[in-house]
């Protein structure tokens, strides 16, 4: 010890010094849920970005089950075969984008005009009967809203204009993610202490098992309504059998409320031939909702995803009332994806097969 250092006065605490364990122990507190505030205003602010990743997530899954699928009848290296399938993915975007643009959008526009009045006239029964108030208008405006949508919808497929630069991006994604999934999940790893790698790696290996019998269940859920209500339509005499084909099975990406959107659009269009079309269009797209719902969709994804219909139905009017149609889109790979997380951290994970390599 220097004389300098010697002749010093002994300095009292500062006001920042904690000495109380309780002080430490509530500021500890504080800055915890301080954090967990901040961390929410963050994705809520952040939201479209982190949506936009959650989007290459199931693209890659997406890729990475057909390159597993396409590996068991082509023993090949994954790289090949997550080029194959996406190939493959590319050229039938590409396909549906050019029927639709160049062969759909006269077919939409009197797809527009026959369910406008078609809700007019439900709209003058109603009224009729007291069901609705005179002159009110309310069904109307909403077929309005919905064909709006719809039009929107429709407009981005055709012209490849609205949300080109969220696709790439999701599609960038989930090539980058599909190629190497690995490096990332070791990335994220590698934040976790040496005691927490192990669990981190089951639950990362249970959720990608879970995405991928999810989406396989979407795919082909979407392919089946989409191929039968387009042939079954067209057989009862149901105009623009096609356009409400591709509708359906472009919706089916959003179970439940596609569901209800493209059933709704059929049977409007159906009626607007005449009665007996319209009761046989209700019945093609019942049985059509049947097999896919109680068939195809439980022996494909919901055994193994077991997600409760009302708490997925939940989940999308919540994130695509906060977020849009990227949150409707994604409610139930999200609520997929948490479920199985929260079984692994309680301990009730179902069993699944050995983590592939």
């Amino acid at each position: 010890m220097t004389d300098e250092e010697a002749r010093r006065a002994p300095e009292a605490p500062g006001p920042l010094t904690l000495s109380d364990p309780r002080t430490r122990a509530e500021l500890t507190r504080a800055i915890v849920w301080v954090s967990v505030i901040l961390a929410v205003v963050l994705i809520y602010v952040l939201a479209q970005p982190l949506l936009l990743i959650v989007g290459g997530t199931v693209f890659a899954a997406m890729l990475d089950g057909g390159a597993r699928l396409l590996g068991r009848v082509l023993p090949i290296r994954r790289g090949l075969r997550i080029a194959i399938v996406a190939l493959v993915a590319f050229a039938f975007l590409l396909g549906v984008v050019y029927y639709a643009g160049v062969e759909l959008v006269g077919q939409f526009e009197a797809l527009k005009t026959v369910v406008t009045l078609q809700v007019q006239r439900v709209e003058g029964w109603a009224e009729s009967f007291g069901l609705l108030p005179q002159g009110g208008g309310t069904m109307t405006a909403l077929s309005k809203q919905l064909m709006g949508s719809l039009g929107q919808l429709t407009s981005a497929v055709g012209t490849a204009l609205g949300a080109v630069t969220s696709g790439a991006m999701i599609i960038v994604l989930g090539l980058f993610i599909a190629a190497e999934p690995r490096i990332y999940e070791r990335g994220f790893a590698w934040l976790l202490p040496m005691e927490k790698r192990a669990g981190f790696y089951r639950t990362t290996s249970d959720m990608a098992h879970t995405m991928r019998r999810l989406m396989a269940g979407r795919l082909l859920g979407m392919a089946v309504e989409g191929v039968f209500i387009g042939v079954a339509l067209s057989l009862v005499g149901v105009p623009m059998a096609l356009l409400l084909g591709i509708l359906t099975g472009l919706l089916a990406f959003l179970p439940n409320i596609g569901a209800i959107i493209s059933g709704a659009l059929t049977i409007l269009v159906g009626f607007s031939a005449g009665t007996t079309t319209g009761l046989l269009a209700v019945g093609a797209y019942a049985m059509v909702q049947i097999l896919d719902g109680y068939v195809i969709v439980p022996i494909v994804a919901r055994r193994s995803v077991d997600l409760a219909p009302a708490l997925v139905l939940g989940m999308q009017l919540l994130l695509g009332a906060l977020f849009g149609l990227l949150g409707l889109m994604f409610a139930d790979p999200l609520v997929a994806m948490t479920k199985v997380a929260l079984e692994r951290k309680s301990g009730l994970a179902p069993q699944v097969a050995q983590r592939e390599a």
